[in-house]
């Protein structure tokens, strides 16, 4: 049991990171000092999808999962818990490596604004 909800713990922990990594690009808008945080967190995100990587908190939660008497899953927490939502066929590589880019674009655009807005200060 106590497996099991660490999981689940390590499952919302990785839910919050890929959305702060997707949208945090907007909090810096509001708030520019969460760049320092932003920043290594959205390259990491860019470079697990241009890469085919499996972040490690995937294996964390799986560890977890087998302690508690439940079976882990194969594949990334996207692959898993978002391929379904997001892409219904399934996710394949090309797929994969067009998140990356649209991560990269999207939060480049973001704090292309951010430092464009603090120059004119």
């Amino acid at each position: 049991m106590v497996y099991t909800l660490l999981a689940d713990l390590v499952l919302l922990l990785h839910l919050c990171f890929v959305l702060f990594v997707a949208c945090g690009g907007v909090l810096v808008l509001r708030r520019p000092r969460l760049a320092r945080l932003h920043l290594p967190a959205a390259l990491w995100g860019v470079v697990i999808e241009l890469k085919g990587w499996v972040c490690p908190l995937t294996y964390l939660e799986n560890h977890l999962r087998r302690l508690g008497g439940e079976s882990g899953y194969r594949g990334s927490f996207i692959e898993h818990y978002l391929e379904p939502i997001i892409y219904p066929l399934g996710l394949n590589r090309d797929r994969q490596i067009i998140i990356g880019v649209l991560l990269l674009l999207v939060n480049g655009a973001i704090y292309l604004g951010v430092c464009r807005r603090k120059l004119r200060r």
